[in-house]
């Protein structure tokens, strides 16, 4: 699977450790940056990754802040995504089979790259339910 990823200064070294692992298990990874711990502004790098999952040119975004929640809201102000803020293992398996999310949203600063990486096996493995979600998913995608 392509995933495109995307991180500021607060995400940077779980994203090169995310990137590492996804790499490892045979994922085509894009990292759009940032490449380093120098204060850069998260929103360049949301809608970056963004743009790129709405674009069709990877089929998930994994984007990296501090917190996660400023990156994640810099995604979904792009017209397409449905990024989902990743906490734990439940939000994780809820972010895809009930929210359709094609992006989630990790704080660097909160989550540890062995449970990041659980959670992003969750999300990568947990299929779209459909049905009773399919019209929150299109009203979503018609905002």
């Amino acid at each position: 699977m392509k995933i495109v990823l995307a991180s500021d200064h607060g995400g940077f070294q779980l994203k090169e450790a995310v990137k590492t692992a996804l790499a490892d298990k045979g994922h085509e990874v894009v990292d759009l940056g940032t490449d380093s711990e120098a204060p850069v502004d998260y929103p360049v790098f949301g809608k970056l990754a963004g743009d790129y999952v709405a674009s069709g040119r990877a089929e998930r975004g994994i984007v990296f802040c501090g917190t996660g929640i400023g990156i994640g809201i810099a995604a979904n102000k792009v017209h397409g995504v449905r990024c989902a803020m990743v906490t734990g293992d439940e939000y994780a398996k809820l972010a895809s089979g009930h929210n359709h999310a094609n992006m989630i949203a990790l704080g660097g600063r909160f989550v540890s790259a062995g449970d990041a990486l659980r959670f992003i096996d969750i999300w990568l493995g947990t299929p779209w339910e459909g049905g009773r979600h399919d019209r929150r998913a299109e009203e979503l995608d018609e905002m």
